[in-house]
């Protein structure tokens, strides 16, 4: 079984898509292709790549609608390639979740070297659909969360709170984080609104709320959702 790392090419131009799977061939990597915006939001799921490169002139949608699409689920790094140079073309793309951003026309060089320092920042974890640690299961694509295999059922904002925790496992995420995230900047004072969410979140899917398994509060600081070696210590 090959080892190598996936990505994902989305581009109508075919020519373009070969010029990318010669290029990163030769570098070790295995390449999915896909011609249009559907296709992407069919494979991303389903063939879990590590990267995402993403034209944003397709033939059937507009690639910053795919990057929407890839956002409602997974942090795995996207990479633009695209013929809009203009600023403010960058700066939208960027604030609605790309990793980095290249024009073309463009070298190869250049192009592997920014998707190899992609590799080298973004966690394994950001980039799977589905999260799983104990008997809990977060599916990012469909939006479901379950429990021992029976789907829990959680209202929007603790949803979005459970999903964040998911993209940073193993990680402390401080209460600014998650209010700037799920409120907006305007509520990043506003600690009630997370405690309440936690305690109603916590309810559904531990066993026993009072002494969580999964979510860990710390003190002052936010909140981490246990990865599965950090739960099998507890053991």
């Amino acid at each position: 079984m090959s080892n190598a790392r996936t990505i994902l090419v989305v581009d109508d131009e075919k020519q373009i898509r070969r010029f990318l799977r010669t290029g990163l061939a030769v570098h070790g990597y295995d390449v999915i292709e896909a011609e249009s915006g559907t296709e992407a939001l069919r494979l991303a799921p389903t063939k879990a790549p590590d990267l995402v490169v993403l034209d944003l002139q397709l033939g059937d949608m507009d690639g910053l609608d795919v990057l929407r699409r890839i956002r409602e689920w997974s942090w795995m790094p996207v990479l633009i390639l695209s013929v809009r140079d203009r600023e403010v073309e960058k700066v939208k793309a960027f604030e609605m979740g790309a990793d980095d951003y290249i024009t073309k026309p463009f070298g190869v060089a250049e192009f592997v070297a920014r998707v190899n320092a992609l590799l080298r920042r973004i966690p394994e974890v950001a980039v799977q659909p589905v999260f799983s640690v104990g008997d809990l299961s977060i599916d990012m694509a469909r939006r479901q969360v379950s429990r021992d295999g029976v789907e829990v059922r959680l209202s929007p904002k603790e949803y979005a709170l459970l999903q964040h925790l998911a993209r940073h496992a193993g990680k402390v995420v401080t209460h600014g984080q998650m209010l700037n995230e799920i409120w907006g900047s305007d509520h990043a004072e506003d600690a009630h609104y997370l405690r309440i969410f936690m305690r109603k979140l916590r309810q559904k899917i531990e066993r026993d709320p009072t002494q969580p398994r999964y979510i860990v509060t710390e003190l002052g600081i936010g909140y981490r959702l246990r990865v599965q070696d950090q739960l099998e210590a507890l053991a």
